[in-house]
């Protein structure tokens, strides 16, 4: 099946964690708002999303369209891709298992969000600076120790036994686990200098996850977006202190 991804074409954001999932699987998928001509771009996306077409519209990017289904939300989408690309395992309890792991991603990822954008999103980050550097003073201390230590041992309990955090093979949460490593590499450099010594686990993992040969090809190409300070993961020194 061929797959059409639909998010904000100058960031990583939330719709990363999608691509990974389909650069590593090899999927035929189209970018939609990063493409030009006819049904493409930003505009083909929201008069999709905001249009009178679809029965059940999606609240904001990214969304999957494959055939006549429109699903969002970044985890359930993943709930969708993975068995259809082989990024999970077969069993029914381990899919909820993966699937309830990847929901503890996006909380980690609104954790992340939150350091720089702890009021409200309509603010700039610079009309928000004191709350963000409590915010994120929370987060370096506090949040992102328990939840890094949290998958740690989650990776150290799997009985596949082979450094993965689902099965004995690399599915949608280890690549989802990759990007979290290296988005706090980006946006907490100091942080991470700190804890890594404490996570070897996951940072095994996120080496692992990047040499394989499609994820480290489409690391290489222009498909990958860079890191900027418009995302999710943004590098503001001042809350890396």
């Amino acid at each position: 099946m061929s797959y059409e991804l639909f998010y904000w074409p100058s960031i990583q954001g939330r719709g990363e964690f999608v691509r990974l999932a389909l650069e590593a699987a090899g999927a035929d998928y189209v970018d939609v708002a990063r493409e030009r001509g006819r049904g493409r771009g930003v505009e083909a996306m929201m008069r999709l999303m905001e249009g009178p077409d679809l029965k059940r519209p999606p609240f904001a990017p990214p969304f999957l369209r494959a055939g006549k289904q429109v699903i969002a939300q970044t985890a359930n989408i993943l709930c969708f891709l993975g068995p259809r690309l082989g990024l999970v395992p077969r069993a029914e309890a381990t899919r909820r298992w993966a699937h309830q792991l990847q929901l503890t991603v996006e909380d980690f990822i609104v954790d992340v969000h939150d350091t720089h954008h702890p009021i409200a999103m309509s603010l700039y980050y610079e009309n928000q600076k004191p709350e963000a550097k409590r915010r994120a003073r929370f987060f370096t201390e506090e949040r992102a120790p328990e939840l890094l230590g949290y998958f740690e041992s989650v990776l150290q309990r799997n009985p596949g036994q082979r450094g993965y955090l689902v099965g004995r093979s690399p599915g949608y949460v280890d690549l989802s686990m990759f990007q979290i490593i290296d988005g706090l590499r980006y946006a907490f450099p100091k942080m991470m200098l700190r804890l890594e010594p404490g996570i070897p686990g996951l940072v095994a993992l996120h080496d692992r996850v990047a040499q394989r040969p499609n994820v480290a090809a489409y690391l290489a190409s222009e498909r990958r977006l860079p890191f900027n300070v418009d995302g999710i993961f943004r590098h503001y020194p001042e809350l890396d202190a």
